[in-house]
Formats: C-alpha cells, structure tokens, sequence
C-alpha cells in the first residue's frame, strides 16, 4: 500500500495513492491525516488496503491524477524523529578524514540523535539556509514509520511495530556540527528541518527487496542535474531498522508515527577502500561530506563545495524495473529571508 498526505493545512489530508504513482483518492473518511491511521493502524489499514486495491485496479470512483508537487512529507511533522548512523562506512570515512579511530563499540551500539520533529519540509520545499558558510549538504536516507512501540522491545519485536518506509533528505549544515559536538551535548542548530519522499509504502510493497529489515535497492541520487550517487542500500547496513527500532526505544515507548532513519545511505569501494565517485566509475555517495572526505583522504585536498544558493538536489529510489517508488525529493537551497 502507498499512503501520501496532501499539502493542506499543518497536518495536510491522508490519500491512497496507485502503485504506478499515477493517481490517488482521498481517505479522511477513514483516517483524516496519516498520524490517525498509524494511531488506528491495526483497526484502520484493513479498510485502506481494500481501497487501495481498488484504485490499482480502476473500479474507484472519486480516483483523481495525482501531482507529487501538491504533497507534503508523509507525517508534516511528528512526535518522535530519531536519526541512526546504519552505515558505519559514512562514519568510519568522516572520523578517518580527521585521523580518528573509529571506537569498536560502534560495530554494536548504533549511534542516533533525536530531531525536531514539529515541522518537516516538504519533498519539493525549498532549503532555507541562512548562510553558505554553515556548508548545506543533503544526506540521502532511508526511514520507517512506527506505531506504538514498547519500552525495551527485542529487535525481533520491533519488527512487528514498522509499518511505512520512506526516504529522507536529512539536511545537515556541516560548518556547524564541529562546534556543537565539541559541547558534548550533541546536535541542534546544524540539524535544520528533514524532508522525506513524497509517498511512503508498507513493507510488503517492496517485495524481495525488503529483507532482514532493511531496503535492498540502490538509492540515486543528483546534485544540479548530474547523477551523484547510486549506493546499495541492503549489504552495508550495519543495523537493520528493527534493531534500530530496539535501540530508539530501549529506555523509553515510541509513541505512534514516531519515525526512525537510517542515516546516510553509504557503500565501501570493491576493495574495501572509501570508493570512487560516479564520475571515476564507482557507486559514488549520499552526502557531499562523503566526497569530501575522500578527496582528502586520496589526494590531500579537497574539491567539491557543500551546497550554494541555487544548487538543487534529487533523492529517489527505483524498483528493478525501473520505476518511482516512493517518487522524489527534489529541493533547491534558497537564502532565508526573513519576513
């Protein structure tokens, strides 16, 4: 099933969108927004997934065209946004760029910080930054969408609580992240506003794809127009999102909707090494830091910029045969202005 929400008012109003992202219905008079249905999920997601079937199959009436530019994030904004670090190689490269060992406890203790979660962008908003200098990059993502979730589940548990994945653009302000872990206390002001795809699926919509809690497809990725990346999401997840899941709520319950990422979606070169851009024939990266780090990890110096006004990035996921499956984010970086 592929759930939306249309950009109408702060929480926006739930739709049904087909399985080819061609059309949608609306649903309010089942679950007036997707924090509802999630809140009612095991009442609510029978009578969804029978219109749901419907629509794919055209007997709907009420079905309309469906414009991903009208759409907001699934869940405008939240209770419960946790961001993980899965993908231990995006770590281990950013600590081995400042000749940092990577401490062994990471290989068993996911890292994750809590966002804000009372206002998301939306898949096509524009980033809002303040200035150039607090170095704007985008990190493409993947997250699950949670219903209620006990405190100190098993990942095995866990498992059962995930009920919508979706991708992320978990806007990072890099110029500013040394300066707040330097605290001790972790981020806040280099951690603007995240914006996810436009359609988020229930598990069973990727098929084979999804295994072992975790999303394998490649996830593409373009910066002005020009493919950046295209790493594989399954192998190199050290973490799966049940055990993420566990994790966020070891010491405490996840309330409903509440949201888990992944943390930036990240690939080892062939050899083991830091890998190649998709200029040089590699899988190339999520995040400009990536690139970054590995120019100065191979050349001592490095090259590409973080995000300028102007600049506009791509994040989308296709299934094997060639299709949008959670359609895109697709963001351009403005100055902020303020009114």
């Amino acid at each position: 099933m592929k759930l939306a929400t249309l950009n109408n008012g702060r929480d926006g109003e739930l739709i049904i969108v087909s399985r080819d992202l061609t059309r949608a219905v609306r649903a309010t008079d089942l679950a007036p927004t997707l924090q509802q249905a999630v809140e009612h999920w095991a009442v609510i997601s029978p009578a969804l997934e029978a219109r749901y079937a419907e629509l794919n199959n055209g007997t709907l009436d009420g079905a309309f065209t469906l414009d991903c530019t009208q759409l907001h994030s699934p869940l405008p904004r939240t209770y419960h946004w946790a961001d993980g670090s899965a993908y231990l190689n995006h770590v281990q490269l950013v600590r081995q760029a400042r000749n940092a060992e990577m401490p062994e406890s990471f290989w068993t203790d996911p890292l994750m910080y809590q966002g804000g979660g009372d206002r998301f962008l939306a898949p096509t908003e524009d980033i809002e930054a303040v200035s150039e200098d607090h170095g704007i990059d985008f990190e493409g993502e993947i997250a699950v969408i949670t219903d209620d979730v006990p405190m100190a589940v098993s990942a095995e548990q866990a498992a059962e609580h995930i009920k919508l994945v979706m991708l992320v653009n978990d806007v990072s302000l890099r110029g500013l992240i040394p300066g707040e872990l330097a605290k001790g206390f972790g981020f806040f002001q280099a951690k603007p506003a995240s914006a996810f795809s436009p359609i988020a699926v229930t598990p069973d919509e990727l098929g084979d794809a999804w295994q072992d809690g975790r999303v394998h497809l490649p996830l593409t990725v373009h910066l002005n127009g020009e493919k950046f990346g295209v790493p594989e999401a399954g192998p190199d997840m050290i973490f799966s999102f049940p055990q993420l899941v566990a994790h966020a709520a070891r010491t405490r319950y996840l309330g409903a909707g509440a949201i888990i990422g992944s943390g930036t979606v990240s690939n080892p070169g062939p050899d083991g090494g830091p890998g190649k851009p998709v200029a040089d024939g590699g899988v190339g990266y999520s995040c400009l830091a990536e690139q970054r780090m590995v120019e100065q990890i191979l050349h001592g110096a490095i090259h590409t910029p973080f995000m300028r006004f102007g600049d506009r990035v791509r994040i989308e996921m296709f299934d094997r045969d060639g299709h949008s499956i959670f359609g895109a984010i697709d963001q351009q970086v403005v100055k902020y202005q303020p009114d």
